[in-house]
């Protein structure tokens, strides 16, 4: 598909969305990277996305966001499909995979060129050093955008927004964030990006997701915003913390979810969220369970759940 048509595409989802009443109805997704295989942290963020969305009638999908292709872990992707199996997790709708959706993310960025709502970067790692916040260095000198990073024009604006378990959290976005990539030199489609727009065009109403996304919220809420697309709800969950006081990430080599143990794994996982006991039974039949009890106010109200696990 050439990037044309993808935006032709994405146009004519953006004008049937906007009259689109099934949005009225909760639609959530678990949306995780193949950087290694799934950990309890990400089992957490499956369990709460998955009763939150069926406490509430609503549909649930599974979504592989795997755009930052060198980073692919060998494996992590059957690990991925096969905890689904294991855990009984089913997509209401077919799995997608975002490295199959890179003409869609070429088409929006080619959608916004068109609103001169980008500009061209050739800002490198080094030269940034460890400021955090872009201090505009390409964004007036008009570079092609060949070979170039794309970064986002942000205005002047405060970002808020209400999350269930964390509160009201704002953002000033040019004093806080500044200008924030779209797609690396390399030619890697930014994950800010392809989540706004996948969530976007699968019809997501609600993102729980864990606490160390809190930051990027504002962004992806702002991009939405400059595409048209109609504002989400955000719950951001405590994370899961290793006994050396990390967030359980593959990074800080987390373990694998032994998928062997799935009822007992499951049944930890929804005691971690401070849910109503569930029996050890067969994942199906604990799922159940944990969606008739479901209640997210009792989900800690905090970034980080007390205790470590593995």
């Amino acid at each position: 598909m050439t990037v044309k048509n993808s935006l032709a595409e994405h146009s004519s989802a953006l004008a049937q969305r906007r009259n689109d009443v099934s949005l009225t109805r909760y639609s959530g997704r678990f949306a995780p990277s193949p950087t290694g295989p799934l950990h309890f942290g990400s089992l957490i963020t499956a369990v709460a996305s998955y009763c939150d969305a069926k406490a509430h009638q609503g549909s649930w999908l599974v979504r592989i966001e795997d755009t930052d292709i060198p980073r692919i872990y060998p494996g992590s992707e059957d690990h991925i499909l096969r905890a689904m199996d294991a855990f009984c997790f089913e997509s209401d709708t077919p799995i997608i995979f975002q490295k199959d959706r890179l003409d869609i993310y070429e088409a929006v960025i080619d959608e916004l060129r068109q609103q001169d709502l980008v500009y061209a970067c050739q800002c490198t790692r080094k030269m940034l050093g460890s400021n955090h916040i872009y201090q505009d260095t390409c964004r007036h000198l008009g570079l092609g955008f060949e070979g170039q990073a794309i970064r986002l024009k942000v205005e002047d604006v405060e970002i808020c927004f209400d999350d269930p378990l964390q509160g009201t959290h704002c953002s000033h976005l040019r004093q806080d964030l500044g200008d924030f990539v779209l797609k690396r030199r390399d030619g890697i489609i930014n994950y800010q990006l392809a989540v706004v727009v996948d969530d976007y065009l699968q019809g997501m109403t609600h993102v729980v997701r864990g606490a160390d996304l809190l930051d990027n919220t504002e962004r992806q809420i702002y991009l939405g915003q400059l595409l048209g697309y109609p504002r989400l709800n955000y719950i951001h969950l405590p994370l899961a913390m290793n006994d050396q006081g990390q967030k359980l990430s593959k990074q800080n080599m987390a373990q694998a979810l032994d998928l062997s143990k799935a009822p007992e794994l499951l049944q930890q996982a929804i005691q971690a969220l401070h849910q109503a006991h569930v029996d050890l039974d067969t994942p199906d039949r604990m799922l159940k369970q944990a969606v008739a009890q479901w209640n997210i106010d009792h989900i800690p109200h905090t970034t980080a759940l007390q205790g470590y696990y593995l």
